[in-house]
């Protein structure tokens, strides 16, 4: 945490349903379990329990099941913008997240059934509606992908 982070700044954690609350995703594209570790406006750590129930699983691949990149980056996004909706309250609520930019992606890892992927996620800036962050995914304390990207609260 930094020097300026307060107790009262550790928002705790959000499950699924509250998960829910906050993004508009659902089941096949709702990426993240649990959102834990939740620093207001700075960071948090998502939880990803990766099961061969997984719909992307039957084409990706059949012989050896791995998660998608994609998907992975995907599941920063999501745990970024629970955290940052979450800070924001009602001034966000009912608001779409959108993905502007996705740089540096590393895959360094298959991620696979079984896994329980901790998406590491921080904020690095924000100007008025648009945010940008890092992330990294971890798979038993190993990294298995990183990356920066930036999203836009939509204000109708």
């Amino acid at each position: 945490m930094s020097e300026q982070t307060t107790d009262q700044d550790v928002a705790g954690s959000l499950d699924v349903q509250q998960i829910m609350d906050l993004l508009p995703h659902r089941y096949p594209f709702l990426m993240i379990d649990r959102v834990e570790d939740i620093v207001l406006h700075e960071s948090a750590t998502g939880i990803k329990n990766v099961t061969i129930n997984e719909p992307f699983f039957l084409g990706h691949f059949p012989e050896r099941a791995v998660m998608p990149g994609v998907l992975i980056v995907e599941a920063m996004a999501q745990t970024a913008a629970a955290m940052i909706m979450y800070s924001l309250g009602e001034e966000a609520h009912g608001k779409p997240v959108y993905f502007m930019t996705v740089d540096g992606a590393r895959f360094r890892k298959p991620v696979v059934p079984g896994d329980s992927l901790r998406i590491h996620v921080k904020r690095v800036q924000n100007r008025r509606n648009v945010w940008k962050f890092t992330g990294e995914a971890k798979v038993d304390g190993t990294l298995v992908a990183s990356a920066s990207y930036s999203a836009m609260i939509m204000d109708y």
